[in-house]
């Protein structure tokens, strides 16, 4: 036996939250409950970092005109994807890619500005401080979900927009909008997924061994 693992209804709750996780589109107005929020981001900053540069900052929109203005970017930015789409445009129109007005909390995630004095672990590859990024958001989704709480990544953006509107300061890089909040049911799988978009792709086709293409 490992000393070192969780009991078994633990790791059965780890793996829930991981498959039950959802992108949520759809959200009911209700509250969090207090202390909510607050554990959804320690959790997010128990995040692994490259460098420990702990990359992530997180911006709570709790203005309503704020909110709302965000709200038209993303739109904007909905119909020129939908343009760029080309003959998906209709069925792209179709989806819900958003809940901004409707979900509990609004917040903006964005990367800090300065980050080239970070090297450790970004020498060659740089991004690493939006994988780190990514992480923590992961940590905050699985996180909501155990909670019952519904979380939705928003990137329908123009970064420097964005950045304009809330202030962020130059070099910073703006990365999701991220709702969260009560749903009326989660999905039963990725939404995505429900709406024909595009399906789960088998293991076996993402795996190699050794090599690049090498089942």
């Amino acid at each position: 036996m490992n000393q070192h693992a969780y009991s078994d209804a633990e790791i059965a709750g780890v793996y829930r939250a991981i498959r039950e996780r959802r992108d949520v589109r759809h959200f009911k107005r209700d509250p969090l409950a207090e202390g909510q929020l607050q554990r959804f981001l320690e959790a997010a900053h128990h995040g692994p970092s490259v460098g420990y540069m702990q990359p992530w900052r997180f911006v709570r929109i709790t203005d309503a005109a704020l909110r709302a203005s965000i709200h038209q970017h993303v739109n904007e930015e909905r119909i020129k994807t939908a343009e760029a789409l080309g003959k998906r445009a209709n069925e792209f129109m179709k989806l819900k890619v958003e809940g901004i007005l409707e979900c509990a909390e609004v917040l903006v995630v964005g990367l800090i500005d300065k980050r080239d004095q970070y090297v450790f672990g970004r020498r060659t590859m740089p991004e690493m401080d939006l994988a780190s990024a990514a992480c923590a958001l992961q940590n905050f989704w699985l996180a909501a979900r155990a909670e019952g709480i519904g979380a939705g990544w928003v990137s329908m953006f123009d970064p420097q927009r964005l950045r304009d509107i809330i202030g962020m300061p130059p070099g910073s890089q703006p990365i999701a909008v991220l709702c969260v909040g009560h749903v009326h049911a989660f999905y039963t799988a990725p939404m995505l997924e429900l709406e024909k978009w595009d399906q789960r792709r088998p293991l076996n086709d993402i795996l190699f061994e050794n090599r690049w293409d090498q089942p």
